[in-house]
């Protein structure tokens, strides 16, 4: 026969009602009601009580139904309490939508809604058989690197064969094995909600960053030309005494990619794999060959056919990802970089068991057990803090269901658990040694420019990017083909055998140019332009809505209304609000745009046209913008980032520009640049070098000509 316990009940519930468990849930459901009114969402252990309770009013409902020994009228009295207290359940998720996710029929219970049910139950008094005393362990997710319904999609690039030709054997681990820890006191607590709740709690204040090293006295890590920021060098020398997992939650245009690529090179943990957004892929490449020139870097696109297999660091997006997983899982990487790490949050996702499953056979294989881990993102937490499960199972602080063994030493060394009010900021000071660093730009600001352009270079491999590219060449071959048409056709040539004529190449490009203004159909150096950006208007828009989340608000410049459209469709599936400025609005309708930017912190964005919002409007609540399309002029440009560059801002600026590699818009930037320096060289007395006095538009059009001539 099955054993029962009973708990005495507790305060004034009576055993002999009807449904004693009906008060419990009705004061718990007001707690949670509570916590969601105060802050509009809420946290780890209401999330559990709110699940909880929407469990037993369901199970409550049914057993009243079904109890053929209550009357009826006490029937629909209880029926109509437990609607009361589903209606509040309904209006909380109201306030945080996030709480619906734990109603769905497939979310299981973890261990601590398990034990607070149990907990629940016994204080209404009700008895419960051994079986529902019990708190069952979740049931752990598939771990292989390659799902079955992947097997078939799996690609090897020829490269990554030949690799393998030429090392068929990964190098043995020799260096001391991994001790197994025997059970300490806390073997038996859950601990994954008390750790969530050290962070949700604040515990003690004081920011969530290790301690660091001091500056050394020689900087080590600078290459030959460059020069890191001291909070920047205090990571790596972290990193060079030995830390091998880090949480950089670093606010962007602080140097998170900076530091961890120079961080394998200061551990020698290659080769390195960094799995990141789409929208960074070819900044990264640039980022490794600009800090570490002396490594290969090789970025997987598609099927990977055109990468390095011998490279030292391996991009991948994590769009692809799933197609190179058998393969990237047994190459013996040393290091792993997650970019945006919160974009692994959702457990539950093929994107995240891709990152995890790999990140456990990296941990497995690399020697010692101790590879370079690092997780890069400015908003580690986006709904609450159990956002940190997937990024602690990543750094293999955790497992998701219990502290890995070296956290799991520092809690037991404080000699404490979770029924003790100290646990928690212990708990939390002991996450955070794991390696948990965030700088803001405000405590950096010494350190930072007041003001700087950051390109952030973006791949347009789809369909359009194809066509832009072929756009280009076209108009590069018709210009190449008149000027050689007006070489053959001079009489005397004044330039030396083997050289191009200057002279000509400006007479042909301000022929196109004119032509180009009044044409209506056709490509030229405008039309392309205009492609470019309404091709980055997405990646523009996508990275946008991240900074959002990392930074706060943020200006988004663009120069064509079909660009701004598309980025305010984006960022309103997103989840964010935004205001527009456009050249067509009244005076009143900009004002009043502007003045819900500065001053509703629900307003995430303002989308601006760079001609109706470029000069005289204060941007200042925000510190970032988005260049999502190019300027003609450099001051075009400069006046958009000086509406957030002004009095009144007390942090330091980055303009981030978006940029389509591998087509003119690159080009563009450069000139763009030339042209600056032309003012800071006249006006400041800068020793920079200046390019032509010739447009923007002039010099495009002979630069494409030039890579036709001379390709």
């Amino acid at each position: 026969m099955a054993t029962t316990t009973r708990r005495r009940p507790s305060g004034r519930i009576r055993p002999d009602e009807d449904a004693p468990l009906l008060p419990i849930l009705a004061r718990r459901v007001r707690e949670v009601e509570a916590k969601a009114a105060k802050s509009g969402r809420v946290g780890p252990t209401n999330r559990t009580k709110f699940q909880v309770i929407a469990l037993l009013v369901r199970e409550e409902r049914s057993r009243i139904k079904a109890d053929e020994d209550i009357s009826s009228a006490t029937r629909t009295e209880l029926l109509k309490r437990l609607d009361g207290v589903a209606t509040i359940l309904a209006r909380t998720a109201a306030q945080d939508t996030s709480l619906l996710n734990v109603l769905k029929d497939d979310a299981t219970p973890s261990p601590a809604a398990q034990r607070m049910r149990r907990d629940w139950l016994l204080d209404s008094g009700k008895a419960l058989s051994a079986d529902e005393m019990e708190i069952k362990a979740p049931q752990v997710p598939e771990r292989e690197t390659v799902p079955a319904q992947l097997a078939e999609k799996q690609v090897v690039p020829a490269s990554v064969k030949a690799r393998i030709r030429a090392n068929p054997f990964l190098a043995p681990d020799l260096q001391q094995l991994r001790a197994e820890s025997s059970p300490g006191y806390l073997s038996g607590w859950d601990l994954m909600d008390p750790l969530y709740r050290a962070f949700e709690q604040g515990s003690g204040g004081g920011v969530a960053t290790m301690d660091l090293p001091p500056i050394p006295r020689f900087d080590r890590f600078s290459p030959p030309g460059m020069d890191l920021m001291p909070h920047q060098i205090r990571l790596l020398e972290a990193v060079r005494r030995g830390h091998r997992s880090f949480l950089l939650a670093d606010e962007p245009g602080l140097g998170k990619t900076a530091q961890s690529v120079l961080a394998a090179s200061v551990a020698d943990t290659y080769p390195m794999l960094a799995v990141v957004p789409n929208v960074v892929k070819i900044n990264w490449a640039r980022e490794v060959q600009r800090w570490t020139p002396q490594r290969r870097v090789t970025v997987i696109h598609g099927d990977g056919d055109d990468m390095d297999a011998f490279a030292d660091v391996f991009v991948v997006n994590y769009t692809v990802l799933d197609r190179h997983l058998s393969w990237l899982s047994t190459l013996g990487f040393r290091s792993m970089v997650v970019d945006e790490a919160h974009f692994i949050k959702n457990l539950s996702s093929q994107r995240s068991q891709h990152v995890l499953n790999l990140s456990r056979q990296i941990r497995a294989g690399a020697p010692g057990g101790k590879p370079l881990m690092m997780a890069l993102t400015g908003t580690p937490l986006i709904n609450d803090v159990e956002d940190f499960n997937a990024i602690w199972q990543f750094l293999g602080w955790t497992d998701g269901q219990q502290a890995c063994t070296e956290l799991m030493q520092a809690l037991e060394a404080t000699g404490l658990t979770p029924a003790d009010r100290a646990f928690y900021p212990a708990a939390r000071a002991a996450v955070i040694d794991l390696g948990i660093v965030r700088r803001t730009k405000s405590e950096v600001a010494k350190d930072l420019p007041a003001k700087r352009v950051a390109d952030l270079p973006v791949e347009l491999d789809d369909e359009i990017g194809r066509s832009i590219r072929a756009a280009e060449a076209e108009v590069g071959r018709r210009l190449a083909a008149q000027y050689r048409r007006l070489e053959a056709a001079q009489e005397v040539s004044y330039v030396p055998p083997g050289q191009l004529d200057v002279a000509l190449l400006r007479k042909v490009a301000l022929a196109e140019l004119e032509s180009s203004r009044n044409a209506k159909s056709g490509d030229n150096v405008f039309t392309m332009v205009r492609k470019i950006g309404q091709a980055k208007s997405a990646l523009a828009a996508d990275y946008t809505a991240q900074l959002v989340r990392s930074v706060g608000k943020v200006v988004f410049f663009a120069k064509h209304i079909d660009v701004m459209d598309t980025a305010e469709e984006m960022l309103a599936e997103a989840g964010l609000r935004t205001v527009s400025v456009r050249g067509d609005q009244s005076a009143k309708a900009r004002q009043s745009a502007i003045d819900a930017f500065q001053s509703d912190p629900e307003v995430a964005v303002a989308v601006c046209s760079l001609t109706a919002a470029g000069v005289g409007l204060n941007l200042h609540a925000a510190s970032n913008v988005v260049l999502a399309e190019l300027s003609w002029t450099a001051a075009e440009q400069e006046q958009a980032i000086d509406r957030v560059h002004r009095i009144g801002q007390d942090d330091s600026v980055t303009a981030w520009r978006i940029l389509a590699a591998h087509t003119i818009d690159t080009k563009i930037a450069e000139l763009i640049d030339a042209k600056a320096g032309l003012a800071a060289r006249a006006l400041d007395g800068a020793d920079v070098e200046v390019g032509t006095g010739d447009s923007v538009q002039l010099d495009a059009l002979v630069h494409l000509m030039r890579s036709a001539l001379e390709g």
